[in-house]
Order: structure tokens, then sequence, then C-alpha cells
């Protein structure tokens, strides 16, 4: 195989795994963990 047909298969992998998680929701549980992580680092959570 060449480089060039696993560099693109591993691209189109990834923004189908992308869209998944973008599609389940998990693009704002992603986020509400990093606000957390930020809170409990200032201090406020």
């Amino acid at each position: 195989m060449s480089k060039k047909l696993i560099t693109g298969g591993l691209i189109i992998a990834g923004i189908v795994l992308l869209a998944v998680g973008i599609a389940t929701g998990g693009a704002s549980d992603v986020l509400n963990k990093a606000i957390r992580i930020c809170y409990e680092c200032v201090g406020i959570g």
C-alpha cells in the first residue's frame, strides 16, 4: 500500500468519526467537561 492511500483512509476515517461524534452530542459533552475542569482550576467549582 502506498502512503497516500493510508493517509487518505485515515483522513476519511477521522472526518467520519468527527461527524458521528457531533451528531451524537459528543461535542457538548466535551465542552461541559472542559468548563467544569476550568472552574475547578480557578477554584469556583
